[in-house]
């Protein structure tokens, strides 16, 4: 068996159980490095990682600062929007303990509203997580579920806030409909920020062992990812790990500035209804749902009712059992990344549309791009659209007729 390198328990699990064992509102002095991510590259490269680990968490903390000083880079960006994507003074009074100013401004929001199901680093494993199906989302991978943008762009402001305002109907996420829009800012805000953070954290862990070669010491400068700092970042100074760095944290930080929702034809001016609704679209749309180009049926069950045995899991689960060719139900081999803070995978289960649940909207224009963009990061696909009438993909009109069965079963008692 090869030795296994990756960070050890202290740096990762440790301060991720610290917050479990003090309470919710107890300063966290450092964000937990992302142990489980590194034991997956580990097993992805069968390299060494604990020594790229721990200097790619010396340039994250460098760049981002601390839960009770976060920091957005934006001296690293070019672009109004993108130094602007999040707010340094909504940053500031997110994290830590919470607490009102005689302003009544409000500090620790995360901290009171969020951290205990989604974590201190946003990676989805807070106190309350592991009891929740489905688990709490980590935003460090970048990918979120309930969004108005295609599958694999990041959501708008907008998405976030709204899922915020009316939570997902059928899980554990409530509703922060009483948080005045200056709080719910700062949420946004800070969703974003530990996005962005986490998803470098990712980005340069991998490149460090794959592409620049870490091994059981860090590489020489100008390589050397533990050297790089704010000051040393830009300009005649910047080393060639900063560079890269850099162009990383762009790319990543553009993504989120591009994303768009898709355009929805035929929708009315009303973004709570589509096309007209008869009982001829409906009908329609129930033969597409049990149809061979949709076959909706093949995972909600006939009628949607749902019942229908299907052996598959969300990619975040995937990521540390299928994708590294782990079973997901072998407890012995998921024990090492279970150790680290990785919760145990659960079966992705298609839902019970009939009387049931649509986890993230149930308005027509939501459930049109539900269908059309399927998603991300999970089992359920995305229809392929076309002009004309095809063997392979519907027309928007289909497409509509669909939405409106899905409607109806969405209202059945």
């Amino acid at each position: 068996m090869n030795r296994i390198h990756f960070l050890r328990p202290i740096g990762g699990l440790m301060a991720w159980a610290a917050v479990l064992m003090s309470g919710c509102d107890a300063p966290v002095e450092q964000y937990p490095p992302n142990a489980v991510h590194a034991l997956v590259v580990h097993h992805r490269t069968d390299l060494p990682t604990e020594a790229a680990a721990q200097e790619v968490t010396q340039l994250i903390d460098q760049w981002f600062g601390t839960p009770l000083e976060p920091h957005w880079p934006a001296e690293l960006l070019s672009g109004q929007a993108a130094k602007g994507l999040v707010d340094q003074d909504r940053l500031l009074r997110a994290p830590g303990s919470f607490y009102s100013d005689q302003d009544n401004l409000h500090y620790g929001l995360y901290t009171e509203h969020c951290v205990r199901c989604h974590g201190v680093n946003g990676g989805g494993n807070g106190a309350a997580s592991a009891l929740q199906n489905p688990y709490p989302r980590d935003f460090r991978a970048g990918i979120f579920k309930w969004k108005s943008t295609q599958r694999s762009a990041r959501p708008t402001k907008d998405d976030l806030r709204r899922l915020m305002v009316h939570g997902a109907p059928g899980t554990s996420m409530p509703s922060f409909s009483r948080l005045s829009d200056d709080d719910l800012d700062v949420l946004v805000d800070y969703v974003i920020y530990l996005s962005v953070r986490g998803e470098l954290e990712r980005w340069l862990l991998y490149g460090a062992v794959e592409e620049i070669g870490y091994g059981d010491e860090p590489v020489e400068d100008p390589f050397r990812f533990g050297l790089v700092s704010i000051d040393n970042a830009t300009g005649d100074r910047a080393s060639e790990a900063a560079l890269y760095a850099a162009e990383h944290l762009k790319r990543i930080v553009d993504q989120w500035g591009q994303s768009a929702e898709v355009a929805v034809p035929g929708a009315s001016s009303d973004p709570a209804s589509g096309s007209s609704v008869d009982a001829d679209s409906v009908a329609r749309g129930k033969e597409l749902f049990h149809g061979q180009v949709a076959n909706c049926a093949g995972c909600h069950g006939v009628d949607g009712v749902g019942g229908v045995n299907i052996v598959d899991y969300d990619d975040w689960s995937k990521e540390y059992s299928t994708r590294l060719g782990i079973t997901p139900t072998d407890r012995q081999a998921l024990e090492p990344f279970e150790a680290l803070g990785a919760l145990r995978p659960r079966l992705a289960l298609p839902r019970e549309l009939a009387g049931g649940y649509a986890h993230g909207g149930a308005d027509a224009v939501t459930l049109y791009r539900r269908i059309t963009q399927g998603i991300a990061g999970t089992p359920m696909p995305a229809v392929m659209l076309s002009e004309t009438p095809s063997a392979t993909a519907l027309t928007p009109d289909q497409v509509w007729d669909l939405v409106h069965y899905v409607e109806s079963l969405l209202e059945t008692k």
